[in-house]
């Protein structure tokens, strides 16, 4: 089974800082908007459960399809 994971660093206003595809799959044509989109819907989320856990690691907030959102949360709110 072909896996591939994207790693987006989102800034404290919502801004994509940095963005990378890492593995094995096919590439989609659309996949950079649909990891966009994907990411977007999760911030809502995210902000939310960031200030009501003391846990920086947010395992499972989303989900899309076959596309799981886990977060990291650093102590300045930047989300990985």
């Amino acid at each position: 089974m072909a896996t591939t994971a994207c790693f987006i660093i989102v800034s404290r206003n919502d801004i994509p800082i940095y963005e990378a595809e890492v593995g094995v799959a096919a590439k989609r044509e659309d996949a950079a908007q649909l990891h966009q989109f994907i990411l977007h819907a999760a911030l809502d989320i995210v902000q939310d459960l960031a200030w009501t856990t003391s846990a920086m690691y947010l395992k499972s907030v989303d989900r899309f399809n076959d596309l799981v959102v886990s977060v990291y949360v650093t102590a300045g709110h930047i989300l990985y």
